[in-house]
């Protein structure tokens, strides 16, 4: 969202340039006395003068070049109103325009703004001056891509911010205050509690976790990688079985197995045998899945030897299909 100052210069008469701009809400609004920072990205526009109205970023020194210039402008420290009577003094003190009218906006300013990253539609910079909410900043950002899992990480990284979130219903991820605040996002969308749809500063940074994969390989109809949405939590053997459409007929399910992601202790590929005929029959419980493991089952027109099953599955899932359902 653009930020918009525009200044009125050299006694010009005539409708104010701002005047069309529609207002901005508080959070978004930089206050009157915003100074421009290093790395600040500003519009200046000249009017009618189009080859000097365009984007400039405000380099760590603090300076801008206009074109046609033959001397940088210290910008950083400036308001936005300040700068714009700046650059019409300079212009014509150049002689490049008698009676210049000129406008400030503050496009982006990385000071003043809260990073969304991870798992949404937009990641990026949100130039913020004043607190507003994390469901405010992730419909800036569009919304939640398909992969997002059910956590968003909250890190404080302001000034403004409090010094504790009183009665929040996240949770810290450790002692330290300056870990970040963990959100339960299925809550949040679903119910948009105010506890967990806390305030956001200007150097916050939000994070949408991505959801894990279970991959699903061997005698099944639609063998691939599964992303663990959050209809898709808790993950089970059956459910993984549902959305790989069933075993086929030769699948051997008394041999079927769950490769975990991680070695055993003593290095080798750590992997559970389960009772899938049993559970499919209902004698035996449904086991849960965890992000990364591979349920494998075999087939019986397979020649390889179950003692290498585990590899072959891992080979097998290194070009599998991930199904967002």
């Amino acid at each position: 969202m653009i930020l918009v100052f525009a200044a009125l210069v050299a006694g010009q008469q005539g409708p104010n340039p701002a005047s069309a701009i529609p207002r901005r809400d508080a959070a978004s609004a930089a206050p009157v006395d915003y100074a421009i920072s290093p790395d600040d990205l500003v519009d200046i526009a000249v009017f009618d003068v189009p080859e000097m109205s365009r984007s400039f970023r405000v380099q760590p020194g603090g300076s801008i070049t206009l074109p046609l210039m033959t001397e940088p402008i210290a910008a950083a420290g400036l308001t936005p109103d300040q700068l714009a009577r700046v650059v019409s003094d300079r212009l014509k003190a150049a002689g490049l325009v008698s009676d210049p009218r000129v406008t400030v906006e503050v496009r982006e300013s990385r000071v003043h703004s809260i990073a969304v990253t991870g798992a949404v539609k937009k990641p990026q910079l949100y130039p913020v001056f004043g607190k507003t909410t994390l469901l405010d900043v992730l419909a800036q950002a569009e919304g939640l891509s398909d992969d997002a899992g059910g956590v968003a990480l909250v890190t404080r990284g302001g000034a403004a911010a409090p010094a504790a979130d009183g009665g929040l219903a996240g949770t810290s991820s450790g002692a330290d205050p300056a870990d970040p605040i963990v959100i339960d996002l299925k809550r949040l969308m679903q119910t948009s509690d105010p506890r967990l749809n806390i305030d956001l500063y200007p150097g916050d940074r939000v994070t949408v976790q991505r959801a894990g994969v279970v991959y699903v390989v061997g005698a099944v109809n639609r063998p691939g990688g599964f992303v663990l949405t959050s209809e898709h939590q808790p993950m089970t053997v059956l459910k993984a079985l549902a959305l790989a459409e069933d075993l086929k007929p030769t699948a051997i399910a008394n041999k079927a197995m769950i490769i975990h992601p991680k070695p055993s202790a003593s290095g080798a590929q750590d992997e559970s045998p389960v009772k899938l005929k049993e559970i499919l029959a209902g004698r035996a419980p449904d086991r849960p899945l965890q992000a990364d493991e591979i349920l494998f089952v075999p087939d019986s027109t397979s020649q390889r030897a179950l003692r290498r099953a585990a590899e072959a599955a891992v080979q097998i899932t290194t070009g599998v299909i991930i199904w967002r359902l």
